[in-house]
C-alpha cells in the first residue's frame, strides 16, 4: 500500500499533495509557540502563506521570519521566495454539541407538600406528577 501512495506521488498531478506534505513538516519544525498560532498554510506562485489564528501571532511571526525562512530547506521548500502572514476575519463555526443525559429517577414523588401559596403549592404538585410518570 505504502508502494503505491509513493508511486503515485511520484506523478506530477498529485504534486499539490507533495506540497502539503513539505508545508506540514515545516509547520512540525516549528517552535511550539508558532506552531499553535497556525491555522493553516499553503503556497502560492513562490510565496508561502501562513494563516494565523489571532493578530498577537503575526507580531510573534514577523520576529521569527528569518529563523522560519531557514527552516524552508530542511522542510525540502526551497524554491519559496518569501514568507507572509495573515489573520483571517472568518470565523470557524463551533458545533453544538447537545447531550440529552438519561438518568433513572430516584424519586417516587412521595413528599410532603406544606407550601400554603396556591401557585407555588400547584408548582410542585406539578413536579410530583412529572416524577410519577417518569
Amino acid at each position: 500500500m505504502s508502494a503505491i501512495l509513493n508511486h503515485l506521488k511520484q506523478h506530477p498531478e498529485f504534486r499539490k499533495i507533495n506540497t502539503n506534505e513539505k508545508i506540514q513538516r515545516l509547520i512540525n519544525i516549528l517552535p511550539l509557540k508558532l506552531k499553535k498560532g497556525i491555522k493553516f498554510a499553503y503556497v502560492k506562485g513562490e510565496i508561502l502563506y501562513f494563516v494565523l489564528t489571532h493578530p498577537v501571532f503575526k507580531l510573534e511571526f514577523n520576529h521569527n521570519k528569518d529563523s522560519i525562512k531557514s527552516q524552508l530547506i530542511n522542510a525540502n521548500l526551497a524554491n519559496i521566495e518569501d514568507i507572509k502572514f495573515f489573520v483571517t476575519n472568518k470565523r470557524e463555526k463551533k458545533q453544538e454539541i447537545k447531550i440529552k443525559e438519561k438518568y433513572d429517577e430516584r424519586s417516587y414523588g412521595i413528599f410532603e407538600n406544606k407550601v400554603e401559596d396556591p401557585r407555588l403549592h400547584n408548582l410542585f404538585e406539578d413536579i410530583r406528577d412529572i416524577i410519577k410518570s417518569s
